[in-house]
C-alpha cells in the first residue's frame, strides 16, 4: 500500500524556518530531521546543478530520502543580486545551516556578524570537518578522513588485517544527528531569553570521537591501546557472530552475567559457569576465542531459524544477520512501519524510513516529496516581494 504524503501536517517544529546552504550528507541529515518534525526547510541550490547529494547513488535515492519535506530555491548568491535575495530570506529565518570551508561566508560578506545586523535572532549552524578554529580548520573534512583519524577505523576489522572504513557516511550521519540536537538546544535557549542568535560550531570529528567510548580515560588509566577484535568486544564476552548449519550467521551477546549463565545452560555446558576461565566477565574476555569456538560448535548443529527459535525459548539474546533484501519486506519492518512506501516519479514505490524518534503527542510526518531544483522559486520570491516580472528578469540573468 502506498502511504500518502501529508502536506498540511504540522509537526512540533511548525513555524521554524531553516535556510539550508549545506551540501552532501551531514547537513542534509540535520535538516532532514528538522523537516521531518515540521520545520520549513528551504534548500539553497546552485541553478541547473543543485545539491551534490542529488548525484549520490542511483535513482537519486539519497536526495529523495534526505530532501523530503524540503523546499528548493535555486540561487546564485555569489552575485550582488543573489546575495541580496539571500539576505532578505535570512531576515525571515530562524536558522541558517552551512558547510563551507571555515572563513568562506566571511569572505563573501556573509559571516555571522554581518548576518546578525540583518537578523540578530539568527541561529547559524556551521558544519565542517574539523571545526571553525584550531590547527586543522583549513583542512578538507570529508567523512572518510574523520573516520580514519578519530580512531574508528583503527578499531574496526581483524587484528591480522588492515583497519576498515565503514561502508556508509557514518561521520556525516552522526554529525547530522548531533546538529539536529544542537539546533533544538539553541532554539530553546532563544525562547527562554538566554541567547539571541548564536553560532553552532559542529565538526564531523567531535561527535564521532565522542560516541566511540571513554578511550582517553581508559588509556590514561591503563596505558593500553584498544586493538581490532573482529566481531568480538573488549568489554564483554561472549559477543560475536556465529555460523549456522545452513551457511548463515546469528548474532549473540551475553554481556550480563545472568545472560551468560542462561547461555551456558542452553548450549548444554552448565559446568562452564563455575569454570575459572569463564566465571567472570573479565575471564571470559581473556578466553573469548576458545569460548567462541565452543559456542560455534553448538550453533553449527542447527539452521538459522532453528537457532533463533531454540535460543529465544531459552531466554538468550540472539538475532539474525540481515541485508536490505531481507529487511525491505520483513514482518518487523513493515509491522512496525519502519519503512513505508511513497509515490515516486521514477520508481513503482519509494521505500523510506519513517520519522524517528516517535512522539506520541506531536509526531513528525513526511509532508512532501524531495523537490526539483528551484521548484519553489516562485512562491519563496513572491513572499520576499519579487513579482513575476522581476523573477523573470532574474532568471534570464542566471541569478535563479
Amino acid at each position: 500500500m502506498i502511504t500518502p504524503y501529508t502536506p498540511d501536517a504540522k509537526g512540533p517544529l511548525h513555524g521554524l524556518r531553516v535556510v539550508d546552504m549545506t551540501r552532501l550528507a551531514a547537513g542534509n541529515m540535520m535538516t532532514h530531521m528538522l523537516a521531518d518534525f515540521g520545520a520549513e526547510v528551504i534548500k539553497i541550490e546552485r541553478p541547473d546543478v543543485g545539491d551534490d547529494l542529488r548525484r549520490f547513488g542511483e535513482a537519486e535515492a539519497w536526495w529523495k530520502v534526505y530532501a523530503r519535506s524540503k523546499r528548493s530555491l535555486s540561487l546564485n548568491f555569489r552575485t550582488d543580486e543573489g546575495r541580496e535575495i539571500l539576505l532578505k530570506l535570512l531576515e525571515t529565518a530562524d536558522v541558517l545551516t552551512e558547510n563551507f570551508v571555515p572563513g568562506t561566508l566571511e569572505k563573501w560578506g556573509l559571516g555571522p556578524e554581518e548576518l546578525w545586523k540583518r537578523n540578530p535572532n539568527l541561529i547559524i549552524a556551521r558544519v565542517s570537518g574539523w571545526g571553525q578554529d584550531g590547527p586543522y580548520a583549513h583542512k578538507p573534512g570529508f567523512g572518510s578522513l574523520i573516520e580514519g583519524m578519530s580512531g574508528f577505523a583503527a578499531m574496526t576489522g581483524w587484528s591480522d588485517k588492515p583497519p576498515l572504513l565503514p561502508p556508509l557516511a557514518l561521520a556525516d550521519m552522526v554529525a547530522g544527528l548531533t546538529g539536529f540536537g544542537g539546533v533544538l538546544a539553541a532554539v530553546i535557549a532563544r525562547m527562554k531569553g538566554d541567547a539571541r542568535g548564536q553560532v553552532i560550531d559542529l565538526s564531523l570529528f567531535e561527535p564521532l570521537f565522542g560516541i566511540l567510548g571513554p578511550w582517553a580515560a581508559a588509556y590514561e588509566a591503563t596505558g593500553k591501546t584498544p586493538q581490532r577484535r573482529g566481531n568480538s568486544s573488549d568489554v564483554a564476552a561472549p559477543r560475536n557472530l556465529y555460523p549456522t548449519k545452513d551457511g548463515k550467521h546469528i548474532a549473540m551477546s551475553a554481556s550480563m552475567q545472568s545472560m551468560w549463565e542462561k547461555l551456558a545452560q542452553a548450549i548444554g555446558r552448565p559446568e562452564l559457569i563455575e569454570d575459572q576461565k569463564y566465571k567472570t566477565s573479565q575471564s571470559r574476555i581473556q578466553n573469548s576465542e576458545e569460548l567462541d569456538q565452543i559456542i560455534s560448535d553448538v550453533m553449527e548443529t542447527r539452521t538459522l531459524e532453528e537457532n533463533l527459535a531454540y535460543y529465544e525459548a531459552q531466554g538468550v539474546t540472539v538475532g539474525p544477520i540481515c541485508d536490505i533484501s531481507d529487511l525491505i519486506d520483513h514482518p518487523y519492518i513493515r509491522g512496525r512501519g519502519v519503512l513505508q512506501d511513497f509515490e515516486d516519479k521514477d520508481l513503482d514505490r519509494l521505500p523510506m524510513h519513517q520519522v524517528f524518534p516517535r512522539l506520541s503527542g506531536t509526531p513528525g510526518t513526511i509532508r512532501t516529496p524531495a523537490p526539483e531544483i528551484g521548484q519553489d522559486n516562485e512562491s519563496i520570491l513572491s513572499d520576499l516581494g519579487y513579482d513575476s516580472t522581476a523573477q523573470r528578469e532574474l532568471n534570464e540573468r542566471g541569478i535563479l
